[in-house]
């Protein structure tokens, strides 16, 4: 068992934001966990426990799992969208990326497919974030994605998204960031999010 897969086992628990594992000589020293309110600390370490045995048969001593609830993990401050869900279907040389966002009672769902390839990924989570939100503003504006890449600053991976703004006749580049806390795509589309979360608002219907 690596440190990559087993973040990426504990992340796929309800209400996990993110998962950071330390190994030592193939077994997990610290377990870091991201989670929203909702479920108690320790049973999110019982859960965690449970699932290390049943998906790695590996043994977890509860005491090196440390849990952090923070409200709204994947909300954007204010009056903004909450993600529900980032997923991918790949058929052959296609992928298609699909975004659920969730805003007050609205359930907005965005798709975007492409070249099934580790470059490309980003962009399409991006695009199909803008495709999601698109859904709620008016229909006389418009979205694109101009660029998304995940650079490391100082010792941080970030999630960077430029999007492009066309309403009423007038065109803005508006650039958000996202630190890279466990899953890349639900950073991106939190990066797209920031880039947009001072028009949300203002374009709602």
């Amino acid at each position: 068992m690596d440190a990559g897969s087993f973040e990426k086992t504990i992340e796929r628990l309800p209400g996990v934001e993110a998962a950071r594992v330390v190994m030592n000589g193939g077994q997990p020293v610290e377990i870091h966990v991201l989670a929203r309110p909702g479920k108690a600390p320790k049973q999110v370490v019982r859960d965690v426990q449970s699932l290390a045995l049943a998906a790695h048969g590996v043994t977890v001593d509860r005491r090196i799992v440390s849990v952090v609830q923070i409200e709204g993990a994947d909300m954007v401050t204010g009056d903004r969208p909450i993600i529900e869900d980032v997923a991918e279907t790949i058929d052959g040389a296609r992928m298609e990326i699909t975004v659920t966002l969730s805003w007050h009672d609205q359930k907005l769902v965005g798709k975007a497919a492409g070249a099934a390839a580790a470059t490309t990924r980003l962009r399409l989570v991006a695009e199909a974030t803008v495709n999601a939100l698109s859904q709620a503003l008016h229909d006389q504006t418009a979205f694109a994605v101009s660029a998304v890449d995940t650079p490391v600053v100082g010792s941080e991976e970030v999630a960077i998204a430029q999007v492009v703004i066309v309403s009423e006749g007038l065109e803005r580049l508006m650039v958000g960031s996202a630190l890279v806390t466990g899953d890349p795509s639900r950073a991106m589309v939190r990066a797209v999010l920031d880039a947009l979360n001072r028009q949300v608002p203002a374009l709602r219907r």
